[in-house]
């Protein structure tokens, strides 16, 4: 381990001097893990190999101020990190990126709670929430918030399970169209997430 980190701090050292070697070497070490970390955020190959070839130049360009000191990977992520979250301020703008975005919600429409409901977002998914009817609203809480099936909804409100199930189909349209009109709140959803998830 002792010599993998002064194996390091010599590539390290190299890069600062304008080693091309020792650049290549670090990107061949990092790069795959890197790139899986920011498809998976992205979901777009493209996308992801251009933040990763973004990330390395801005390696390279600033490969004078890399410090000796503290962890070479933590800061690679904190570039990867910052990347991701440019990205998607620049879809907030975007409205052919928007669409986009929408059109890979399914997995988010389908599993709202893994995507939204977390102690920092709870406030955002009320706010979608307030704007469904009292019944829907109710489903879709129990359900969604409290884990229910839609037998146990059917029977502790009195209605079949097949409308529980429309309440919460037409709920999560709901809510989706709110996160649609309500872009700005959605990237700064998806930033928290991203930089979570790229700890």
């Amino acid at each position: 381990m002792a010599s993998d980190n002064e194996n390091l701090k010599l590539l390290i050292q190299q890069l600062r001097t304008g080693s091309e070697n020792a650049f290549t070497a670090l990107y061949d070490k990092y790069s795959t893990q890197l790139y899986r970390n920011i498809l998976r955020l992205v979901k777009d190959d493209d996308i992801a190999q251009e933040l990763l070839q973004d990330l390395f130049l801005k390696i390279w360009e600033s490969r004078q101020n890399i410090k000796l000191e503290g962890s070479f990977k933590s800061f690679l992520y904190k570039v990867a990190e910052n990347l991701v979250y440019t990205h998607f301020r620049k879809i907030a703008k975007d409205n052919r990126l928007i669409a986009k975005l929408i059109i890979s919600y399914d997995d988010f429409e389908t599993n709202v709670e893994e995507t939204i409901i977390s102690r920092e977002n709870h406030a955002l998914l009320r706010k979608a929430i307030e704007n469904l009817s009292p019944q829907r609203k109710q489903i879709y809480v129990l359900c969604k918030l409290e884990g229910k099936s839609y037998e146990e909804v059917s029977n502790e409100l009195g209605i079949s399970t097949s409308t529980v199930r429309n309440q919460i189909v037409k709920a999560n349209k709901s809510i989706k169209q709110f996160f649609t009109l309500n872009q700005e709140m959605v990237i700064v959803l998806l930033a928290s997430q991203i930089l979570r998830h790229l700890k």
